[in-house]
């Protein structure tokens, strides 16, 4: 049985630089699982999470030694084979919403993000774009806040006052 992973002969780009954040990751998991209750005895709170985090330590720092065996694959780039330019632009789009979400809200900085990704993704007329956008706009809107009563980042949009008013025009 050859499968890809066990006959790897070559080391594909990026591959070292995640392996150390791998062990950078682990070990920080384990100093944050130490930090539940220290070390002092195996019934502790912290036992399980710092074995758990012990063992990826371990893995990790394991397959980092390993990946800095390997030699370079020729002829592959990482922009190419590991980040294509349509992930690294919605990984930039997925940032931006991050950012504005506070500032701009839920409600605004949603409606852009999705707007701006499903006509980016799925090249269709403005008005379908914003179809979409506002129904599922929509659905998330009532099943989060709604329904879950989830409390969303309000931002410029005084969705309080427009609850209220809607809430109002019932009674």
């Amino acid at each position: 049985m050859s499968s890809q992973f066990s006959s790897q002969k070559t080391r594909k780009p990026g591959e070292r630089t995640f392996g150390l954040l791998l062990v950078l990751g682990s070990v920080y998991l384990f100093f944050q699982a130490y930090s539940i209750a220290g070390f002092s005895e195996l019934s502790s709170a912290g036992a399980f999470p710092m074995a758990t985090s012990a063992a990826m330590v371990l893995a990790s720092c394991i397959i980092f030694v390993n990946t800095l065996k390997l030699p370079a694959a020729k002829g592959e780039r990482f922009a190419h084979n590991c980040l294509p330019p349509m992930v690294a632009i919605i990984m930039a789009l997925i940032l931006v919403y991050a950012v504005i979400l506070e500032s701009l809200g839920f409600i605004l900085s949603s409606f852009l993000f999705l707007f701006i990704t499903i006509q980016f993704l799925y090249r269709r007329s403005v008005l379908t774009t914003l179809s979409i956008t506002l129904l599922s706009l929509m659905v998330v809107y009532v099943i989060f806040r709604l329904a879950f009563q989830v409390v969303l980042p309000e931002g410029i949009v005084p969705e309080r006052e427009i609850i209220a008013s809607i809430k109002a025009l019932w009674r």
